[in-house]
Formats: C-alpha cells, structure tokens, sequence
C-alpha cells in the first residue's frame, strides 16, 4: 500500500521515533497507576527494609504475593525500572548473594515513599492524593470542558456534579487523603526548608505566625519546634479543624479565610493560592493584610508555591519544568492554577502590598516573602 499525506515526508527512522514517543505518551497513565499499585503493595518500604536491595522472590515473600502474581510481579517492575523509580542490578552468577538474580533497589525518587513509621510516611500519601480516582477521572472529559463555556467552571464539577471542596466536607474518606497528602507534602518542605539558611531567615525576628489553610499543622508545629520564639496558630475550616491533634503544640482555629484571619506578625501561605482564582487569591490577600502589621514593624505574609519558570534555564527543558507544567494541568481539575512572576505581580499589587521577594530553594517550588 502506498504512503500518504504527511507519511512521504517522514524518514522511516522518525516515524518510529514517533511512534514510539506516542506510545510512551499515551501509555503514560499506565506509569502512574504502576506507581500506585507499587506504594499500596508496600514495595518501596519491603526494598529499604530488605537492606536496600531486594529481589524478585524476596519482594514476594516480603509483601505476602500469592505465588500465581510472581510473573506478574516482574513485569510491574519492569515498568518501574525503565521509567526510574526503581534501579536495578543484575548480579553476575557467581555472586556469593545471588545467582544471576536481578536485584531492586531504591532511588531519590522511591527513598521519598518510604516510611519511617512513626513520625513520617515519605511522600507516599502525597503520590495517592495525586493519582486518586476522585482526582484522575474528570480528565477524561477535558475536551468537552474546554469546548462548552456553558459547563461548570472545572471538569471535577463537570463529572462529579459538585467542587472539590463540597465533596471534600461531606466525604470523610477524600477530606482524609487530601489532608494526609497534604501533610506528607507540608513534612517534606519543612525537612528541605529547615536544611537552607535562607528559607530560614524567612522566619527570623518573627514572634506570631498563623498558618491559613494549615490542615493538621506540620509546618507549624516544626517551625514551633525550630524556632521556638514564634507563637504558632492553625486556621483551617470546622471539618478539618475537628479533626486536629489536642496536643497543645500549636493552636487550631476554625475558620474561613475569606472572612477572616487572626492577627499575627507573618501570615502563612502553603500551597493555598494555586487553588484558587486571581480574584479570590486578591480577596485572601487583603484579609492577610488586615492581620499583620506594617512592613516596618515586621508583618509580611510568607508564600509556599510554584514560580513557573523560576531559576529554569532558558531554551532548555528540564525535569523541574515538566514537572512545574505538569502540576499545573493537574491544577486545572478543579480551576486552580500556578503563576508566573508576572501573575504574582499582578495580585499583590491588586491586594494592595507593596514589594515581594522570590526565595527559589524548594525545588520546584519557591518561598515568596510579600510585603504590606
């Protein structure tokens, strides 16, 4: 059969490149679900606990795997080991460990989904927030969002027929993951923020903070802890609030901060304001405003977020930037949205502030110091 339409044009090399960049993006879900089903089989943690290095029948026997699963054992690791959450090592046969066996190990990305146990759960919680159905299966109606502007402003309440924060209060299962993602995600900050000295300058010569939408208060309680002159409080909405820990280390306050935020030197801000519209992120602005005090006297509202773009390398792509577009898009289910520095700008300026400092140390994400 003869070639047509662009096919003529394709070398034979590139049009299996193509295709095979193609398959790569479409089966690119099936990475994901991969890594799903490794965190609930508990293989990352089996890894670590085997001394960092397991193979394929110790994993087995480590995670209970019926014995009729084994083959397909190996083929979700493959998986895992091509796309790099996991590595791997073949031994040669004369090994004194292991004749000729492939061995798994852990990288920076899977050490960060192991638990500890006791105070930490990794990030493993953070992935299941991400890859939960809930969150997932409204994009497979996108196109039909984005060509109806009469469809509810997200495609989570084009499918679900309510916002995520309304099901959010009346589904305790979902009010769960996302505060134990959350919680994973606020623990991991803190970690690499407390490391940097000047993440922590941020937090010098402050005597009050209040963390707005700060869930079962991790940061708060580590910024507490490290700095132990800051008077730490938690504002969180009543569902979340009832279900803080009572153990006196931070105060929690139920409340909405579009009404209103309790007075403080700095204002706290983790991953609020992607969640929310210019307009509404200018009206949480003007309420942090109403409680600090004046630049001079050391109020400032502090930022955890993405500066898309920032301390990127101009004209080439890199991980932290497909991750950065990635987390946007993921944003956009239910109307949230990262920013540009322009973006920033824009609403601290509408809010009335009066200057801003980017501190680019969280990875993909940076600390924003805005100014009354």
């Amino acid at each position: 059969m003869a070639l047509t339409g662009d096919y003529k044009l394709i070398s034979t090399e590139d049009m299996l490149q193509g295709h095979a960049e193609l398959c790569i993006h479409a089966y690119g879900f099936v990475k994901s679900m991969a890594l799903k089903c490794a965190i609930e089989l508990g293989i990352p943690g089996a890894i670590h606990g085997y001394g960092g290095g397991a193979t394929l029948d110790e994993l087995a026997t480590i995670i209970a795997l019926p014995p009729s699963r084994l083959p397909r054992l190996r083929r979700l690791m493959r998986v895992l080991t091509v796309s790099g959450v996991f590595s791997v090592q073949h031994k040669q046969p004369d090994d004194s460990v292991c004749d000729g066996a492939v061995v798994y190990g852990l990288t920076s990305a899977s050490r960060l989904l192991v638990s500890d146990g006791e105070t930490s759960s990794g990030l493993s919680r953070l992935v299941s927030l991400m890859v939960d159905p809930n969150l997932t299966a409204p994009f497979s109606g996108m196109s039909a969002w984005f060509m109806d502007d009469e469809q509810p402003r997200s495609f989570f309440e084009m499918h679900h027929s309510e916002d995520l924060w309304d099901m959010a209060a009346r589904d305790a299962a979902l009010s769960r993951t996302i505060g134990d993602g959350m919680t994973d995600d606020s623990r991991f900050v803190v970690e690499v923020l407390l490391r940097d000295s000047r993440a922590r300058d941020v937090f010098r010569g402050v005597r009050s903070m209040v963390d707005v939408g700060g869930g079962t208060g991790a940061i708060a309680k580590a910024i507490a802890t490290a700095f132990p002159q800051v008077e730490c409080s938690v504002l969180d909405l009543p569902h979340v609030a009832a279900e803080a820990p009572a153990d006196g280390e931070v105060r929690f306050i139920a409340g909405d901060m579009f009404d209103y935020i309790p007075p403080a030197d700095a204002v706290l801000l983790k991953s609020v304001m992607h969640d929310w519209r210019d307009d509404e992120c200018v009206k949480i602005l003007r309420r942090c405003k109403e409680a600090i005090p004046s630049k001079e006297a050391g109020g400032k509202v502090i930022i955890i977020n993405m500066v898309v773009g920032s301390g990127m390398s101009k004209g080439k792509s890199t991980e932290k930037e497909e991750a950065q577009a990635l987390y946007d898009l993921f944003l956009m289910v239910f109307e949230g949205g990262e920013r540009e520095e322009l973006e920033w700008k824009k609403i601290f300026l509408d809010a009335g502030f009066s200057g801003y400092n980017i501190i680019p140390v969280l990875g993909i994400r940076s600390i924003i110091e805005v100014y009354p």
